[in-house]
Formats: C-alpha cells, structure tokens, sequence
C-alpha cells in the first residue's frame, strides 16, 4: 500500500512539473506569429488595399486604415520596397496594428521592426507594450532600398503583453503613413563579465534579432528613445542611432556581430565601467569596414578618462581591419569609455545609403 502511495505521489509531482514547465514561455528569436505579414487576408476583406475587420489580418489586430500592399509600382506613382518579403502592412492616419505575445515576467526583449516612410516627410512610428512605448522619427532614411530596420527593447511585466505599433500622425491622404514589413522579437539574457575584460559585450555577440533573408543592419535607438537597450552593456548616447552588423551580410573584425557608426559626429556609444582610481588601464578595440560599399577615408575616435586616441584608415568597402590601443588612468572608480566618427559616409555607388567604420571586440583589462 505504502509502495502504490509513493507512486501516485510521485506521478503527481510529475504532472505538476510538467505542467509548470509548460506555463514558462519559451526562449523568443524570430518573427511574431505572421510577423512578415505573408499570409494576408481574405479577398472578401479588402477594400482595393484596404483590411476591413478588426481581426481580417490573421494573427494581428487592427484599428483604423491599414492598407495590405504588394511589393513594386503601385498606383499613384508610389513604388514600394519591400526587401524581406512580397507583402507589408501600412499604418494610415492614426492607424495601428497589435499582437499578444507570451513572455517572462521580469524579462527583457528587444523587438527588430523593418518600417520605411512612403509619402510624408514628417512620418512616425509609436511602438508600446505595457508600460512601455516609443515613438519613432523615420525622416532620416538610412538605406535607400527601404532597408531600415529597427530595435527596440522592452521589459516584460507579466506573462503576456501586447505588443502595438501605432501611427500619430494625421496626413492629407488618409492611407499615408509608415509601412511595416517584417517585425521580430528576441530574448536578452542576462550578461556576464568575460575573464579579463572589464567591458561587457564587448565583442557585441549579445544583441537583437538580425532577419536571416535580408539584412541592411539593425538600427539601435538613441538612449532618449530607447530606456533599455537591445544592445546590453552599451548606451546609445548620441542624437543618431549606431547600426548593429552581423557577420552573415557583412564583414566584421571577429565573431558574429559588430557595430557601424552610421551618423557621422551625431552617433556615439558608450559604457561606464568599474575602475580603481589612479590606477593604468589599456583600451583595446578593433575597428575596419563592414565590405558593404562605404568607402573614403574613416575615422573612429575613442575617449577613456582624460585621454583619447583618433585612428583612420582608408576604405574601399571590402573588409578588412584593425586594432588600436589606449593607455589611460582612471580618475574614479567608475570609468565612461566612449567612441564616436566625426566623419560622415554614403556607399560608393548608392550616396542615398549613410554607413561609417565598425567597432568591435572592446577590451578593458588593468596594467600590472
């Protein structure tokens, strides 16, 4: 009887754990349920391009004017890029588009978002989760191919959260407005030190989902846009966003992920770390071209306590790199190390696409 007792016990205990398990999300990287968009609506729910019905876009919710487009021409004029897909959705006046997703609470994620402006210079984008939200300029076009694609982190305040993307602004032509073509998201685990550096991600591996069938990069939000950063360790300080490149589409110094200096003197990016004061440290980094057509003569500039260092080389656009080092002495106990190109760049063939020099595998280590 005792025997037939501890079994039962025992096979509850593991339903119960089972079921637990169960309740936990999972580890997110990839696209939101049809993310790319690819799986449209009934013909019997549109309008020309126009979704009627709350819920006629499978897995989304929509309110307002949201347009279903196709890659190419379209009428009017307008051509559409549509890099990642054949399919996209457009956000007209004050229009929005929302999607649950199960999460940890306590967690943090970034979500990757491809949006391009279609007709108006002054065109935003509002991103919210529950207590959370921001709201995007899109004037600047980074890529000339409709390529831009965005992060920006969040934290999980419960299981759930609904995720929205919102467009402000009233235009004319009530259809006009953002279009999103793919939108993604990524679980950031918690960082570590690395043994002998003090800078975290140093080598910039810890970072947002990059789209595996295109990519021109990932734009990482501005400190005052983005709270969290979906770079961890790092801080965007700059009025510009940086560009976070990975080694499947472009060429980085080592690794799997790096980061472009896009804006010219208008982007920076930074980390505080923990130092002993008077005591001699060495900045080490590396620093080269991301092989993707940006080309002339590059600078990136690096500031460490009172000291600084300025490294240039000339670039061709096909890769290659290398490494500068700075001595410095700390003047408390936390340190701001920072980095920054005081030059502006276009790619040699396409001067509508802005790029700059790549940084990578920062280390901090104690001179003894």
């Amino acid at each position: 009887m005792a025997s037939i007792l501890s079994l039962c016990i025992l096979f509850i205990m593991c339903i119960y754990q089972s079921l637990s398990f169960a309740a936990v999300a999972p580890f997110l990287d990839g696209l939101l349920e049809n993310g790319n968009f690819e799986e449209g609506p009934k013909v019997s729910n549109l309008k020309k391009r126009q979704i009627i019905g709350k819920y006629s876009l499978p897995k989304w919710e929509i309110h307002g004017i949201v347009e279903y487009v196709s890659s190419g021409p379209q009428p009017g004029g307008f051509y559409f890029a549509i890099p990642r897909g054949a399919q996209a959705a457009r956000l007209g006046n004050e229009a929005s588009i929302s999607q649950y997703v199960k999460v940890k609470p306590g967690a943090m994620y970034s979500l990757t978002f491809a949006v391009t402006r279609t007709c108006a210079q002054d065109e935003k984008l509002r991103g919210s989760v529950p207590g959370f939200s921001t709201e995007l300029p899109i004037q600047t076009l980074f890529s000339s191919d409709g390529g831009d694609t965005y992060a920006w982190a969040v934290k999980a305040t419960s299981d759930v959260f609904k995720v929205t993307f919102h467009n402000p602004g009233i235009q004319e032509d009530p259809t006009c407005g953002p279009l999103l073509d793919a939108i993604a998201i990524k679980e950031i685990l918690p960082l570590r030190y690395t043994k002998g550096n003090l800078v975290k991600n140093g080598d910039f591996e810890t970072g947002p989902h990059v789209f595996k069938n295109f990519s021109t990069g990932v734009l990482l939000l501005p400190k005052r846009t983005d709270i969290y950063s979906s770079l961890p360790g790092w801080i965007v300080e700059s009025l510009k966003p940086v560009k976070y490149v990975d080694s499947k589409h472009f060429s980085v110094p080592q690794g799997l992920a790096a980061i472009e200096l896009v804006g010219g003197i208008e982007t920076a990016i930074a980390q505080i770390i923990r130092t002993v004061p008077n005591k001699f440290y060495f900045l080490s980094f590396a620093f080269g071209d991301a092989r993707n057509g940006c080309h002339g003569s590059m600078t990136i500039e690096a500031f460490a306590a009172r000291k600084t260092i300025k490294v240039s080389f000339t670039s061709t656009g096909i890769g290659g790199s290398k490494t500068a080092i700075l001595k410095f002495q700390a003047l408390s106990n936390r340190t701001r190390i920072t980095f920054y190109s005081p030059n502006y760049h276009t790619k040699l063939h396409d001067y509508g696409h802005i790029c700059g020099p790549v940084l990578d595998d920062v280390i901090v280590f104690p001179l003894k």
